[in-house]
């Protein structure tokens, strides 16, 4: 049995903003993938929900006037995996996202809630991270757009104003264009376990294939939020490629992670996964990307 002292239906965004706004100590619902088994669990108990199923508005992957890919607040990980503009243009966030839980927890599960969680385990938030993606959200005073390294304030907690919701993801076209990407999840087991480490790498090769015009990398559980390491970019940036480039790249990272000990994994062991993994990522980037190395 499920606890729950009271829910309420938005069928609209402003629905949604306004029963924030009556009943700000109720909590945010859409998929219910880890809410629901909070609230079983007994950690919710009596909660009262705000439920944004039925807003049909905030589902989807298209691209915007300013040619943003704009996914939804609540597409499915199986929506986003699947959908021809993410194949097309960033298939690393459907690879990522297809590593969330099992085929029902994809279903179900929304880029929102992945988000909103604000936790640094969330597979989609290093790939994010090292896209530039921006964060839209709606509320009493309009639309507030917030870029996603603004948005993690720190563990669990993130910048949503009691009045508001989110309702969009948006990766920007400067993002995207010619960039290629990989995200590997190292985790203890292969299937349905969070991620010890989680490392998304893209890189934006010259025209000759032969130079690093841009490369982005992020980490979840490197830190109390998910981040990034401009050490690492730097090293990369512009850089003629290069068997050593790969592994100069990697160890860049250590000077910006901040990796710990946890009955996971060792702060030791950690860094070990951090660079062997940047390593592999950026080899898998450049060769996506047309290079070789």
């Amino acid at each position: 049995m499920y606890d729950i002292a009271a829910l309420y239906e938005a069928d609209t965004i402003d629905k949604a903003v306004r029963l924030r706004v009556e009943h700000p100590q109720a909590h945010i619902i859409s998929g219910g993938s880890d809410v629901l088994v909070q609230i079983r669990e007994g950690r919710r108990a009596g909660v009262e929900l705000i439920s944004l199923y039925m807003i049909n508005s905030m589902r989807g992957v298209t691209i915007d006037s300013e040619r943003s890919i704009r996914i939804g607040s609540l597409t499915s990980f199986s929506h986003i995996t699947a959908h021809p503009l993410i194949k097309r243009h960033i298939p690393v966030l459907g690879k990522a996202v297809d590593m969330i839980g099992g085929p029902q927890v994809r279903n179900i599960g929304t880029i929102g809630g992945n988000t909103c969680n604000g936790v640094t385990s969330a597979d989609s938030s290093s790939t994010l991270h090292a896209w530039d993606a921006i964060i839209e959200l709606y509320g009493s005073q309009g639309i507030r757009r917030v870029p996603i390294k603004d948005f993690y304030l720190k563990a669990g907690v993130v910048d949503i104003h009691p009045d508001e919701i989110q309702i969009a993801v948006l990766i920007p076209q400067s993002s995207y264009e010619r960039t290629f990407g990989h995200y590997i999840k190292y985790a203890m087991r292969e299937a349905m376990d969070i991620a010890t480490t989680g490392t998304s790498v893209n890189v934006r090769l010259s025209p000759d294939k032969r130079k690093v015009e841009r490369a982005r990398i992020a980490f979840g559980v490197a830190g109390p939020v998910p981040l990034r390491s401009p050490h690492a970019e730097a090293r990369a940036n512009n850089a003629q490629l290069s068997k050593d480039l790969p592994l100069c790249f990697a160890h860049e990272v250590l000077k910006d992670i901040r990796s710990r000990d946890s009955w996971r994994a060792s702060k030791p062991f950690r860094q070990h996964i951090a660079i062997e993994s940047a390593r592999r990522a950026f080899i898998e980037s450049v060769h996506a990307a047309g290079g070789s190395l």
